[in-house]
């Protein structure tokens, strides 16, 4: 494959990596395919359960299994896509492991798993009721959903902030089914006809009434019991209350931080920026008053050692101190991102001359650091493996 081949199917992955990753409200492409595949997955799962009906079955059998068949193939279809585009959605500095990181990936596995069942039947007729199971899987896919909704989002937050809590708290609850199964059985497993016929029965009793679901197959028959029973359901109501009051506390917590950092935003009137001096640096040695900083630039604080340093105009710079300058941020509609990026030796930029790479117009390359020098980018500067690269993003104006 040529060089220009190799660029053009580059170019060809990045483009279908934007469009099945979860896309900007700007990006039409990407975002109609989000809602293709969302549609697909919402028809499947309607269909499924419709099919759980037996008149229903028996009157639609063709069509059900029609809409099995294409929304399966749709998935197949997004699966081969995702792989090929493995390469930017899950970067691992190789095509085997970006490939590996996304197929043992948990969307991975269920991507796999809401396809296969449909085709390993054509191989493996004996198995067709097994993998029929496996079908119910593809309900997972309905998490790509959340991706769309921040209250969604919040919540998978808020669980994950507080999985530990979570997790002790889940702890606890199991010890006191155990202790109360034990306690249970020792008061009632003498009592003929009793249903405390082992530990694991008196276990199956402290669940249903500790979680106050209370089925009454099995019930204490000595007053005894019936006085363990009662305080067990106490116990029961407060166990089901924790975790409750830990998600409810994750959740006032979460939106505090967000409302807080909304009011940030809104207050911050100057953008800060630090770095430290080098013995190289111009500054080094030099007074403040003889610096020539940009009218809206202004010099806010020296860090020297465990001092912090008002500036003056007499004050002299020395190599070691920490610089704070400040500037007012530009009101400007337009977003800039920018990013560092190593070359590899398997990336298709090495060796190649910056005026042969494929970037985009709103895309340029603002410095080239190689070992400790610092590379200004011109059309003939050929990249090595191990430069590293300042991308410079100019992205469209948002409209408000």
């Amino acid at each position: 494959m040529t060089t220009m081949n190799k660029s053009s199917f580059t170019s060809f992955r990045k483009a279908l990596a934007r469009m099945v990753e979860i896309g900007a409200s700007n990006d039409l492409l990407s975002r109609g395919y989000d809602f293709l595949i969302t549609g697909v997955i919402l028809v499947n799962l309607i269909a499924v359960v419709l099919a759980t009906f037996p008149s229903v079955h028996a009157e639609h059998t063709r069509l059900l299994d029609g809409i099995e068949a294409v929304t399966a193939a749709c998935f197949l279809i997004d699966y081969v896509l995702r792989i090929v585009a493995a390469r930017f959605t899950h970067p691992r500095g190789g095509e085997a492991r970006s490939v590996a990181a996304y197929v043992f990936s948990f969307g991975g596995l269920v991507d796999l798993l809401s396809f296969l069942p449909n085709y390993l039947p054509v191989f493996f007729p004996a198995g067709a009721v097994a993998f029929r199971l496996f079908r119910v899987v593809r309900i997972f896919r309905l998490f790509r959903i959340t991706a769309y909704y921040d209250s969604l989002n919040a919540i998978a937050e808020v669980i994950g902030s507080k999985r530990q809590q979570l997790l002790s708290s889940v702890f606890i609850l199991l010890v006191l089914i155990l202790a109360s199964s034990l306690c249970m059985y020792s008061v009632e497993c003498d009592v003929e006809g009793s249903g405390f016929t082992n530990a694991f029965s008196g276990i199956w009793w402290a669940v249903s009434t500790l979680l106050t679901v209370g089925y009454g197959d099995i019930v204490p028959t000595t007053t005894l019991g019936k006085l363990l029973g009662a305080i067990l359901t106490f116990l029961g109501v407060g166990m089901v209350a924790i975790p409750t009051g830990i998600i409810s506390a994750g959740f006032v917590e979460q939106y505090a931080r967000i409302q807080a950092s909304i009011d940030r935003a809104r207050e911050q009137d100057i953008l800060f920026i630090k770095f430290r001096l080098d013995d190289k640096d111009d500054w080094a040695g030099r007074d403040i008053a003889s610096l020539r900083l940009p009218h809206d630039v202004i010099l806010t604080a020296i860090h020297r050692g465990h001092e912090v340093l008002v500036p003056n105009g007499s004050l002299v710079l020395q190599p070691g101190d920490t610089v704070v300058l400040g500037a007012e941020p530009v009101l400007d509609s337009t977003k800039i991102d920018l990013k560092e990026v190593v070359l590899l030796e398997k990336n298709p930029w090495n060796g190649q001359l910056i005026r042969d790479i494929d970037l985009s117009r709103q895309t340029i390359i603002v410095m080239v650091k190689r070992g400790n020098r610092t590379l200004i980018p011109k059309g003939s500067t050929r990249l090595q493996a191990g430069d590293k690269l300042l991308l410079h993003t100019k992205e469209s104006p948002t409209v408000e």
